[in-house]
């Protein structure tokens, strides 16, 4: 799989989803500033068949002699999609036509011709099963019942499906971002930082330690605010805090660790889905957030938990549904404090990580100048 953080990646349900004109509207208010490569790939799994798109097609795809082939646009003057998005702004606009076994190697080299800082929209279905992009979004038109072949064989890896009546998306262009040539739009959810521990171990206030030039708490605030639509902190003195401009819930049972602080922010939380995060987690993996959400939407469980090296679960960095708070609740009335076996009452589904993937956080000033030592990768 190639992670590409720099795509955002545009599919299609079926004809006249209106990804184009999404793309377009992207392209005319991002370009500018951040110079925006625009892309095309059209999949083909029978050399010489049928056009990928149906009908007898144009006779480009069957006439193409290798693997695959890439064409930059030049025309802006025209109503082909690859036309289009060269005249909304995109600096360069390629078409990648490829035979299906070969879309891997395509797609490298594609991605080796862009440059790997450059923002990049492209358009999309087969791409996902080869590129881990910064963000997939899947385009359906309202009316439309069925979805295409492609679109069913990606559907698990959607962040988000985008429906268009023909005027109107019900995910506006103007909340997808480009932070630091990734891509990043909000989702449907809150984002709660607990930052109420006493640092004992540390021996510091480690919530505010510089990270990268800001206080370590303001850097994870910075870090989540592209992804989430609220971002707040559950801490007891929010005096300490001001300087963020975050809502601070305080702790209903303050003095018996993290789990009541989790409690009472989801209390409040205007979102049903909500990531918690310890304030001591700089190492934001957004491409792991991206994961904990779909399995949220797909699942419906009420908690889901990464778990790194056999039974090692982070549930402080982990999604929650205001539906896990009944058992939360039941557990700590039970006498449980520990947030891992509160949250083993709960509806919870595990999601497993590579071998060699961990969710580093600061306990010590060892851990604290190893991290900040570190380049952050954000994948």
């Amino acid at each position: 799989m190639i992670h590409a953080p720099n795509i955002l990646l545009i599919g299609s349900a079926g004809r006249n989803s209106g990804k184009t004109t999404f793309a377009c509207a992207l392209l005319r208010r991002l370009s500018a500033s951040h110079g925006i490569v625009a892309a095309k790939v059209t999949t083909i799994r029978e050399r010489g068949g049928a056009c990928p798109r149906g009908g007898e097609g144009c006779g480009v795809c069957a006439a193409l002699d290798g693997k695959y082939c890439i064409t930059e646009e030049t025309s802006p003057g025209g109503t082909k999609d690859t036309q289009r998005l060269l005249a909304a702004g995109a600096s360069k606009v390629y078409w990648l036509r490829v035979m299906s076994e070969y879309l891997e190697e395509g797609a490298q080299t594609l991605l080796e011709l862009v440059g790997s800082h450059c923002p990049v929209i492209c358009e999309s279905n087969s791409l996902r099963t080869v590129v881990q992009p910064g963000a997939f979004l899947l385009f359906r038109h309202r009316d439309q019942q069925e979805i295409k072949a492609s679109a069913r064989a990606v559907r698990q890896h959607v962040d988000r499906t985008v429906y268009w009546d023909g005027f109107h998306f019900d995910l506006e262009p103007s909340v997808v971002n480009v932070v630091n040539a990734e891509w990043a739009f909000a989702y449907d959810a809150g984002a709660i930082i607990l930052a109420g521990g006493k640092s004992a171990r540390m021996g510091h206030d480690k919530a505010l330690l510089p990270y990268g030039g800001v206080p370590l708490i303001q850097h994870i605030r910075d870090r989540l605010s592209p992804h989430f639509k609220t971002v707040c902190l559950a801490a007891n003195d929010p005096g300490r805090f001001a300087f963020l401009k975050c809502r601070v819930v305080p702790d209903e049972a303050p003095g018996h660790g993290p789990l009541t602080a989790i409690i009472s922010a989801l209390r409040t939380s205007p979102h049903d889905m909500n990531l918690i995060v310890a304030c001591d987690m700089p190492a934001i993996d957004t491409a792991l957030i991206r994961r904990m959400v779909r399995t949220a939407t797909q699942t419906k469980t009420h908690v889901v938990v990464p778990r790194a090296r056999g039974p090692y679960t982070e549930p402080l960095f982990a999604i929650y549904r205001k539906e896990a708070i009944h058992a939360l609740d039941a557990a700590f009335t039970a006498g449980i404090r520990s947030v891992r076996e509160a949250v083993a009452a709960c509806e919870v589904h595990y999601l497993d990580l590579d071998a060699d993937m961990a969710i580093p956080n600061v306990n010590t000033m060892d851990d604290y100048t190893r991290l900040a030592t570190q380049p952050e990768t954000g994948e």
